[in-house]
């Protein structure tokens, strides 16, 4: 087939990864060539060019629009709208077979659009005012809507769903994170380091259980990060700096605990399912669609709760490393999620109605929360 994926364009597409939504786009387009597809990119110019790339923008956003000015910026809109429309002509144009939309825009939604090229398009934040109207007027005939978790599809839709939307749980190479058999006793972190993932909470966790805890990841908002997280820095808690994936993997698997700590309706989860593939077991907070990847694999606490969170530390140890290896290999394996997305596509190409025995949606309710 050849596919137009459409990126977020806040963030190049390439290692480091800034977030999961950046390591989902280049999984995606990595996945799909390695199956024989015809794959373009359409996303920031800077994204890894080993992709076939059509750009969105030159660059991406964050370089020219800094974080602090992301919110309701009448020139940054204007610039996203700019570029999103001339890559939506150009994918009409383009004789593709699917569009799979990643972007978070309000215009491959359009009716007009999916009619012209078939389209699914993954949801990977909650609900937010400036697309929620637009995702609820897009259902169509030859138009799929995924979200990565059933607390997602319920925030979406708290009153039922429609038939063109499922639950496609994320999925990672168990390659690229392989399983390390024993840990070292210390507890690890990554994410995008920002007030919403907590990363203060894991270091104050961390101090309440004794055991050392290392950092990871872009320090996204300074001012959070100086104020809030490095005063904690120290001989047990330490920043471990911006890793591409397999130095990361690398340090990951060393340790013997992941701490996962949303402080919002995180809907998925990556960062854990990455970790729980070397071996992990997490200490979590239970917020978002934490309880349904983690599982069995880890121990939940109250949001915000750091002293519940030093004790799930220790309980969380106890766990088999075998354990959480061995529900990254049951249901979020990057096949799986590439099997699915095929049938997706599949779908909507032949532009037939919804199948009455979705396998994402059936498959999504399989899971022990």
């Amino acid at each position: 087939m050849k596919i137009a994926i459409l990126a977020h364009v806040r963030q190049r597409i390439a290692q480091p990864f800034a977030g999961g939504m950046e390591a989902h786009c280049w999984q995606l387009a990595a996945g799909l060539q390695e199956r024989g597809h015809e794959v373009i990119l359409f996303a920031s110019g800077d994204s890894d060019p080993r992709f076939t790339i059509d750009s969105v923008l030159a660059e991406h956003y964050e370089r020219t629009f800094p974080w602090a000015e992301h919110r309701g910026s009448p020139p940054l809109i204007a610039h996203l709208d700019a570029g999103y429309e001339a890559a939506c002509d150009r994918i009409a144009d383009g004789g593709f077979d699917v569009l799979h939309n990643n972007s978070l825009h309000r215009f491959p939604l359009a009716q007009q659009r999916t009619a012209a090229v078939p389209t699914v398009t993954s949801l990977h934040v909650p609900p937010y005012d400036a697309l929620h109207w637009f995702v609820a007027a897009s259902p169509a005939a030859r138009h799929r809507l995924t979200v990565t978790s059933q607390k997602q599809l319920r925030a979406w839709w708290p009153d039922g769903a429609p038939p063109e939307a499922s639950v496609l749980h994320n999925g990672i190479d168990p390659r690229r994170w392989p399983f390390q058999p024993r840990g070292n006793g210390e507890a690890v972190w990554c994410g995008r380091v920002t007030p919403n993932k907590g990363p203060h909470f894991a270091a104050q966790a961390a101090m309440i259980a004794g055991v050392p805890l290392t950092l990871f990841g872009a320090i996204e908002d300074p001012g959070y990060w100086q104020a809030e997280v490095e005063p904690l820095l120290g001989p047990t808690i330490r920043y471990g700096g911006h890793l591409p994936a397999k130095a990361l993997a690398r340090e990951i698997g060393r340790a013997s605990v992941f701490l996962f700590t949303p402080c919002w309706d995180e809907p998925f989860g990556l960062v854990a399912a990455e970790a729980m593939s070397c071996g992990l077991p997490v200490a979590a907070f239970d917020m978002g669609a934490a309880r349904e990847v983690i599982g069995e694999a880890g121990v939940m606490a109250e949001p915000g709760d750091a002293k519940g969170l030093g004790a799930a530390i220790n309980q969380a140890m106890l766990i088999p490393r075998e354990t959480a290896r061995d529900r990254v290999l049951a249901h979020f394996t990057h096949d799986r999620w590439l099997n699915r997305c095929e049938a997706l596509y599949r779908e909507v190409s032949v532009g037939s109605g919804v199948s009455q025995h979705n396998p994402i949606q059936v498959a999504s309710t399989e899971l022990v929360f």
